[in-house]
């Protein structure tokens, strides 16, 4: 028995020096609680309005995120392939976002847009604005390197140019400027035509 409660004393006696030391105990260690973002790559929690804020506010650094322009409008419906080409296209937004006679519009305004084109095209509001707020942030989709095919050296090749195209270009490839597009005036005479120069 003496050897049991002196074992419990020494724990007990441990316990309190890791307290006292700063951590915890080591039967309640902590667990990792690092947030897991979600296996699709998008931010679930972000809301329908949160998104517009984000997508009001991209390519313009001077916007505060409570107005929404056309452009800005499509990329959003894009992303979130609202807009297909088939069933809504950009045409389609473009005509219900004039209605609203003005070149940016606030959330109210923007459902109000949104009411509209769903009841035109025959969808659920509802499901827009659920793929719309599922989309994430505004993406960058920008083109790569491009490829050096034989069509884009052929046209590219400045010694294969012809005619007139063939004058705004040095022997070396190098492009002259203003002298290879214009004609421009000598103006070393005193009268137009006059060939006697010094």
């Amino acid at each position: 028995m003496s050897d049991q409660t002196s074992a419990d004393q020494t724990e007990e006696k441990l316990a309190d020096m890791k307290i006292e030391n700063g951590g915890p105990p080591a039967a309640e260690s902590p667990k990792c609680q690092t947030p897991q973002p979600p296996a699709n790559g998008t931010n679930a929690t972000v809301t329908f309005e949160e998104n517009f804020k984000i997508f009001a506010k991209f390519g313009d650094p001077k916007s505060d995120g409570k107005q929404i322009t056309l452009s800005n409008s499509d990329k959003w419906m894009k992303q979130a392939k609202v807009i297909d080409g088939k069933k809504v296209t950009t045409t389609d937004t473009g005509i219900y976002f004039k209605k609203l006679k003005s070149q940016k519009v606030g959330i109210v305004d923007y459902n109000k847009f949104l009411d509209d084109l769903a009841k035109a095209k025959k969808v659920g509001v509802e499901e827009i604005k659920a793929k719309m707020a599922g989309c994430g942030p505004p993406g960058h989709h920008g083109v790569g390197a491009v490829k050096a095919t034989s069509t884009v050296e052929r046209l590219t090749d400045t010694s294969k140019y012809t005619g007139s195209h063939k004058q705004r270009f040095d022997e070396t490839g190098k492009g002259k400027g203003m002298t290879g597009r214009k004609d421009l005036p000598d103006t070393s005479g005193y009268v137009q035509g006059f060939n006697k120069k010094n």
